[in-house]
């Protein structure tokens, strides 16, 4: 009986033991922890082609034309046709292409291209808008918003009609209808279709060179020192941390008396404080940890027009108007410096201020 329940405690302490190193990271016991079904839930939003992963939901063409409006067209355009940044994303399907699967005017090499000539799967559209859209407040719109976004889409690329309301038990009906639904194919090297008889191909089969090797490469041009800043100075708008410094391009290649590759070790110490440090109170450091904290240099270069105006030149056109700045950084605006218009700002009004002060005194670095 004895050597019973020695026994029977063994087998507890091995299932108990077992059940800890689930609980600590499988492999790495005492590093983490399994995630929670909330936390797996919160994480896994993709859709797939076969619409695993859409959530229920629906929406008619016109509210998403309501939604769209609202938070797409400043950049995308009222009819999706984009303007003179973003690419169009409808335009050049036929009713012929809802027919038979296949976009006729992806034969002609003169054409434009746009999304709903060439995406294949409806999935990918809803997938997208739902993951990335809009671009300065992604994952913002509830399911609802981004089918009646996605209806609306469908009905300007005559998909569907006026009066359709899409819906997660509709959309596969939508699918069989997509111009370019046929257009897919595994014809290609990089996928183990079955038109290679089954058998993988590659383009990653190579020999390595062992005799008659080429020992040094000569690089045979240079991007012109007119075009290396074209975006502003890579070196500042890289992480400091990290292989990948960006290079100098405030100076031509090879010319200055640091590394290019890597930014001067007194810039790379300021942006360290400065995202070290909280973005709370005054100053030139503080209010450029707070460019890159809300994306603002995706489209505003220190010196460089990017999509945008360059943060010199808005400096320069509004001295001493922080509380104009600071408005039109939280509402958005479009008219002022060309067509392309600027979303509102997701910002708090106290971070708006900061970047305010700094453009109205000069945006100095």
């Amino acid at each position: 009986m004895s050597s019973f329940r020695k026994a029977a405690s063994a087998l507890v302490l091995i299932a108990l033991a077992g059940s800890a190193v689930a609980q600590t990271g499988g492999s790495y016991p005492g590093i983490g922890r399994t995630a929670t079904p909330k936390e797996v839930i919160a994480w896994d939003i993709d859709v797939r082609p076969d619409f695993k992963g859409l959530p229920p939901g629906s929406g008619s063409v016109a509210k998403g034309q309501d939604v769209w409006e609202t938070k797409c067209s400043s950049c995308h355009g009222v009819f999706g046709e984009s303007n003179e940044v973003f690419n169009p994303l409808i335009g050049g399907t036929s009713a012929e292409d809802v027919k038979t699967g296949r976009v006729a005017k992806l034969k002609d090499p003169a054409g434009g291209r746009t999304t709903f000539m060439k995406v294949a799967t409806i999935s990918t559209v809803w997938d997208y808008i739902n993951r990335a859209m809009p671009w300065t407040a992604p994952k913002s719109l509830t399911p609802d918003e981004v089918y009646s976004v996605t209806a609306f889409l469908l009905n300007l690329a005559g998909v569907v009609p006026e009066n359709f309301t899409l819906s997660n038990q509709n959309i596969a009906e939508v699918q069989q209808r997509m111009p370019n639904r046929n257009g897919m194919q595994t014809n290609h090297n990089l996928w183990p279709g079955s038109e290679f008889g089954g058998t993988k191909q590659s383009d990653t089969r190579n020999t390595a060179c062992m005799k008659n090797c080429v020992t040094e490469v000569a690089v045979a041009s240079f991007l012109p020192d007119f075009a290396r800043d074209a975006h502003g100075n890579l070196a500042e708008q890289n992480r400091i941390v990290g292989a990948q410094k960006g290079a100098d391009t405030s100076r031509p290649e090879g010319k200055s008396g640091a590394p290019a590759a890597a930014a001067p070790a007194a810039a790379v110490t300021a942006q360290a404080d400065a995202a070290a440090k909280p973005a709370a109170g005054g100053g030139n450091q503080a209010a450029i940890a707070l460019l890159g904290k809300n994306s603002c240099t995706a489209c505003h270069g220190m010196n460089n027009k990017i999509v945008g105006p360059s943060f010199a030149d808005i400096a320069k056109k509004y001295p001493g108007k922080a509380d104009y700045l600071a408005q039109k950084i939280r509402s958005g605006g479009s008219g002022v410096w060309g067509a392309v218009p600027m979303p509102p700002q997701t910002l708090s009004e106290g971070d708006a201020k900061i970047i305010a002060n700094w453009l109205a005194s000069g945006a100095g670095k």
